[in-house]
Parts: structure tokens; sequence; C-alpha cells
């Protein structure tokens, strides 16, 4: 199996220069080649360029400028022409498919932060002075930087790349380790209810909390934001402003990270199998479409979308998403169990007698059972649905 690992470098100054003119000089080489491929395309004779004929220039282009494009590794060089041409694969996919296309964008230097070493050793060296008591990689044109390694590497490392987060440079490794032991079964199994409210409850009836990282910085975010509006384009102050906003961001999805990361470990050591909504996240935070007036030309009703922004707000802030791809890597990494049911009337079932209606559900906390009267917290009814339902999809679809 493959897993990363990101640790912290600290460079020294003309490190950090070195390592910004190097992410200056791939984007200007992937926004000079997707220029080509724009230029090729408009040309009458509708020429369409790929990955093989802009890495063959690769050699020109070095030679021709050896203080910029030269500096830097051949192989990290066509690893970002192909970034482009994998972009332009997602492009036709999507195009074909009948999407939304998305034509690929041309990079402004403070969007493009990562540079791809598609092998160690080729440019790039992990542990590149394994006598000295420090961590360092080496980068050819950089030299050898200073590495937070908080934790062993286990396994063979296979690509390296840089990623610049606001000042903060990390290195980011992938490695080829076997397959890990399956922890001991605990004869436990669960099914688990995202909410707003909480974050999740558990069919045992356990709530967790939902931290609301981004309500709870919204003062600060506000402030930032609006001290940016009142920047000039362009000037010192500015830069200093987006930096203060993009720090705020960075620490709210690290904090995120951080909750779900704890919170699917504690789920993927006591339980064997966990079972959990199929939830469509994106179609969940679509605006609602607009409800034109027919007594007024021009005009609309009220859609709801102001309340529908504020839910939309916290399904984003509790990240759904970002714990459910966390868990189930976990649980892959465990040898657990992870069901993904239909989340369909999983709320308004009654899990005593299976009654199905809406009117089982009369707040956002309360279950009460028209037909046997049964009660109990409506996610915690939600959690045992979800349950019952992963372990018949278990039995009838054994692995």
């Amino acid at each position: 199996m493959i897993r990363a690992y990101k640790f912290l470098m600290r460079p020294t100054v003309g490190q950090a220069a070195a390592l910004g003119e190097m992410l200056r000089d791939h984007c200007s080489l992937y926004n000079g080649a997707l220029q080509e491929r724009r230029d090729a395309y408009r040309h009458s004779s509708k020429t369409s360029i790929k990955y093989g004929q802009q890495s063959a220039q690769l050699k020109d282009i070095r030679v021709f400028d050896p203080q910029r494009q030269g500096r830097w590794s051949f192989s990290s060089q066509q690893a970002t022409l192909r970034r482009l041409d994998k972009a332009f694969a997602a492009f036709f996919r999507r195009v074909k498919a009948g999407q939304t296309p998305g034509y690929p964008r041309f990079r402004g230097v403070d969007w493009f932060d990562t540079v791809d070493f598609p092998k160690d050793g080729d440019g790039c060296r992990w542990d590149s002075t394994p006598h000295d008591l420090v961590t360092r990689v080496r980068f050819q044109g950089v030299g050898h930087v200073k590495v937070n390694q908080h934790r062993a590497v286990v396994g063979k490392v296979k690509t390296v790349s840089v990623k610049r987060e606001g000042r903060k440079w990390f290195v980011v490794l992938t490695a080829e380790q076997a397959q890990p032991e399956p922890l001991p079964k605990t004869g436990s199994v669960v099914g688990i209810d995202m909410g707003i409210a909480s974050f999740l409850t558990t069919s045992n009836g356990e709530h967790v909390a939902n931290p609301r990282h981004a309500r709870k910085a919204t003062a600060k975010l506000e402030a930032a934001q609006q001290a940016l509006s009142r920047c000039r384009r362009g000037s010192k102050r500015r830069r200093k402003a987006v930096a203060k906003v993009s720090t705020l961001h960075r620490k709210v999805r690290r904090q995120r990270l951080d909750h779900a990361h704890k919170t699917a470990l504690g789920l993927v050591h006591e339980h064997d199998l966990i079972a959990h909504e199929d939830l469509k996240i994106r179609n969940m935070v679509k605006a609602p479409a607009p409800k034109p007036d027919p007594q007024t030309p021009g005009g609309f009703l009220p859609n709801g979308a102001a309340a529908k922004a504020g839910l939309n707000r916290s399904i984003s802030d509790a990240g759904w998403g970002v714990f459910l791809t966390i868990l189930h890597a976990k649980a892959e990494s465990a040898g657990r169990e992870v069901i993904a049911v239909d989340p369909h009337n999983t709320s308004r079932t009654c899990p005593e007698c299976g009654h199905v209606t809406a009117e089982n559900r009369p707040t956002q906390e309360k279950f009460h059972c028209v037909s046997c009267g049964h009660s109990a917290h409506a996610d915690t009814v939600g959690a045992l649905n979800v349950l019952r339902a992963g372990l018949v999809r278990r039995d009838t679809n054994p692995a």
C-alpha cells in the first residue's frame, strides 16, 4: 500500500528564496505549455499538442534559459507538464460526459504552490545526510534543507513533493509499505448518523459534539476580510492582509482535519463494522433554484435561499466528506469494514415497529412513533436504522 507523509521544512533564508524561485519557474513552464496548446488549437489547422511533444522540447528550453529553467530537475519539469496534461484529460472527460467542462486556467505565482519529483533520487533525495542528527532533504538547485521529521517513515520512499502553505514549506512523501496487520476483532458493530447539532451520533446513543471551527473563527475572519477589502490592489499592505486571511483559513482546515482524524480513529479502534449514510454532499449544499413570480414579469418569489445558505455553511463547516474519506482510509488499514447505505427515511422509520412517516419526527431532535409510541432521540434512531441497513447489506453481499 502507499502512504503519504507530510513534514515541515525549515529552510534558511537563501533556501527559502531558491524554493520560491523554483515554484515561480515551474509556474512559468506550466503557463507557457498551456499557452502553446491554446495557440495551436486556435490555429486554422486545429492542432492538438500532447505531453510527449512538450516534454521533448524541455531539453532545448533548458539550454535556452540556463539561469531559470536549466537550474531545476528535468524530472520535476516533466511532472509539471504531466499535471497540465491531466488537467486537459479531465477537461475532455467532462465535456464527453456532458458536465461543466472547466477549461484549464493559467496559474498565478501565488496559486502554484507544489512541485513534484516523481522518483526519490532523481533531482531530490530524502534523508540526504543519514549520518546527521537532523533529517534533511536535498533538492536540485536548492541544497540540503532541514526537515522537522516528527515520525518515522515506514517503507521505501517513492515520490517527493515540495508544497508552500503561506510562509511555511512542507515536504510530502509517498512511501510503499506492506499491508499492516489488522487490528484484533472487538465483536462490536455500529451505525453513525451525521448531523449539524451533533457531528455524529452512534447507534449506541453516543453523541460527538460538532466543534464548528469556522463559526468560532467568524469574527476574526470577518475582520481580516474587511481589512483586505480596504487595501489597494498591488500594495504591500494588501499582500499582508491576504496572508492574514489565508492563515486563518488554514488554521480552520487543520483543526477540522485533526477532529476528523481523532474521531475516525476512535471508531476504527472500537468497532469491527461501521455503517454510515451514503451522503451526496455536493447535492446537499446546492443553492435552491430561483422561483419566478408569474404575477410580476422579471420578478421572483422567496425561495429560502438565505436559510439554505446558512445550512450550507454549517454542512461545509462540519466537513462530513473529509471525515468519511479519512474513516474509509483508516478502516482499510486496520482491516475494518465500512458500509455506506441509502439514507432515505432513516430518520423517519421506527426501529421498533418499522412504521415510516414524516410525522414520526415532530422536531429536529425528537422521534415519536405515531403507530407504536416509541420515543427516542431522532439521531439515535437514524443511526440504528443505518446500522440495520448496513448489516443487511453485509449479509446480502458477503466479502
